[in-house]
């Protein structure tokens, strides 16, 4: 029994090719699972600090509420923004939620500013510096997933795992992401009300 050259030369580039395509399929599906895992865990600690920032806003809201009876407008506003948020919401809603939260704290950060009296209280100072953080914490951890969630639809985007998305049920991910309105500076009026 002859072997023919050219049937085997041709066995070993089909064997070849299935091993590259078995290959590129293994570990473009192992890097997806690893991205969407590493975006699930950034979530989960971008929760962790939004969980912080709405157990810590009553404290300021109550600190403030006192010294500025003018202004409840900005707390009422705070209260209502907060109440928006709940971690059983889908990260879009969360996100939503959050920015809403940020742009309210804002304001009653600059409008506690406005104000020597209310700023130099110790127990709103101390608040207030706690939110502050909170605030940068969310924004480095929102950076984060955001970043994570950005290097995972590009993979699935992109050749082989453009292929494999639609059979294995790969969907991109919705970002982080302030809304226009949110991204304007607060205003503040110095005047009561």
């Amino acid at each position: 029994m002859t072997v023919d050259p050219a049937s085997v030369a041709a066995a070993f580039a089909v064997a070849l090719l299935l091993f590259l395509v078995f290959f590129l399929t293994v570990t473009t599906f192992n890097l997806v699972v690893a991205l969407r895992q590493r975006a699930d865990k950034a979530w989960a600690n971008v929760e962790v600090v939004l969980q912080q920032r709405h157990d810590q806003l009553p404290n300021l809201v109550n600190a403030a509420r006192g010294l500025m009876g003018f202004e409840q407008a900005v707390l009422e506003e705070v209260t209502r923004q907060r109440a928006r948020w709940s971690r059983d919401d889908a990260p879009p809603v969360q996100a939503a939620a959050s920015d809403g939260t940020s742009a309210a704290v804002r304001t009653l950060i600059a409008t506690v500013e406005a104000y020597p009296d209310i700023s130099s209280q110790e127990s709103v100072l101390e608040l207030q510096g706690q939110i502050e953080r909170l605030e940068e914490m969310i924004a480095d951890r929102r950076e984060l997933y955001n970043d994570t969630v950005y290097r995972y639809n590009t993979t699935i985007r992109q050749v082989p795992g453009n292929l494999l998305a639609p059979i294995l049920g790969w969907r991109p991910r919705h970002f982080f992401a302030a809304k226009p309105e949110d991204r304007e500076r607060p205003e503040v009026s110095l005047t009561p009300r």
